[in-house]
């Protein structure tokens, strides 16, 4: 079946993406939605990008075609997911990723405090890992990283309001969005 999922804007608007067997990836309207409330980064700004759950790369790349001076980390535990991302990057931003196949959970304190913009969607099916992943990296990024993390709808979850801010929480079909970002320590 021929993927429907594409780069939504910037430098490599229109690109079309593969997809590993199984995937459920962010869709193009909701990954637009997500990026157009990310207005607060400038296109021009510094960022280290990580996809921890990466599948297709989808997000990832939506960062490194929007942001000029951007560089992403990809890490899934899955082998066809890390032969597509490679697929997925080779032709439109090699130099600027560095690809993992690991659990990100396991390498939070490797890539986490590095990475200013982090994106935590885990399957749907495995909720607690996101939820245990945001828990873990509280006590590991830098004050003012970005986390936005996708999360079924029907899964109750609130982040940690005292070490987190929420910046938007919002709802795309079964998908909820939090957009967070690490607070300092009071």
């Amino acid at each position: 079946m021929d993927s429907k999922l594409q780069v939504i804007s910037g430098t490599y608007r229109g690109r079309k993406l593969a997809l590993p067997p199984g995937a459920r990836p962010t869709q193009n309207m909701a990954r637009g939605a997500v990026f157009n409330m990310l207005g607060i980064l400038g296109t021009d700004d510094k960022i280290t990008v990580w996809d921890a759950f990466a599948g297709s790369g989808a997000l990832g790349i939506e960062a490194l075609s929007r942001y000029a001076n951007s560089t992403a980390i990809f890490t899934d535990t899955s082998d066809d997911s890390i032969k597509v991302i490679k697929k997925n990057t080779n032709a439109i931003a090699a130099n600027r990723v560095c690809i993992v196949p690991a659990n990100a959970v396991g390498v939070i304190k490797k890539y986490a405090a590095a990475a200013n913009l982090i994106f935590v969607d885990p399957p749907y099916e495995n909720a607690r890992i996101g939820v245990d992943f945001i828990r873990k990296l509280t006590d590991v990024v830098a004050p003012g990283t970005i986390v936005v993390q996708e999360i079924e709808k029907i899964v109750p979850y609130a982040p940690d309001t005292t070490k987190w801010e929420i910046l938007r929480d919002k709802t795309y079909g079964r998908a909820r969005f939090l957009i967070l970002r690490r607070s300092c320590d009071k």
